[in-house]
């Protein structure tokens, strides 16, 4: 009986296995994500990292902000950030002039507080300083 149906119905065919790589894609993408998502990390944590203080403008805004108040002190900073922050000969030679009339202010035990004129060539040498 069971040849009777099998010769009736001889145009079915077999089950035929599909290879299914559904499974394979499905791990690649995950890990193609994963790894895309690591490049952008490291390249935020580069950028950041890589970012460099300007030592200048830090100077700078020290020098911007001194409230004058003791004048020795202030003398002293104004002497060591000046020096670096002084590039080119005309900047050099203003930051010398500011130094030399700053010498009074540094040595002795009591000073007076410090003139508007320095004050003033201080302001005048930072207008010039290019940060």
């Amino acid at each position: 009986m069971n040849e009777d149906i099998a010769s009736k119905i001889h145009d079915i065919k077999d089950i035929v296995k599909i290879p299914d790589n559904s499974i394979f894609i499905y791990y690649g993408l995950i890990f193609v994500a994963l790894l895309l998502t690591l490049i952008i990390i490291i390249f935020i944590i580069k950028y950041f990292k890589n970012k460099k203080v300007n030592q200048r403008k830090i100077y700078f805004d020290i020098l911007k902000n001194i409230e004058f108040k003791d004048s020795k002190k202030d003398a002293y900073t104004i002497t060591k950030y000046i020096r670096i922050l002084a590039q080119n000969k005309r900047e050099k030679i203003l930051a010398n002039e500011l130094i030399n009339e700053l010498e009074e202010y540094k040595y002795k035990k009591n000073v007076p507080n410090i003139t508007t004129d320095i004050k003033n060539k201080l302001n005048t040498l930072l207008g010039i300083i290019d940060v």
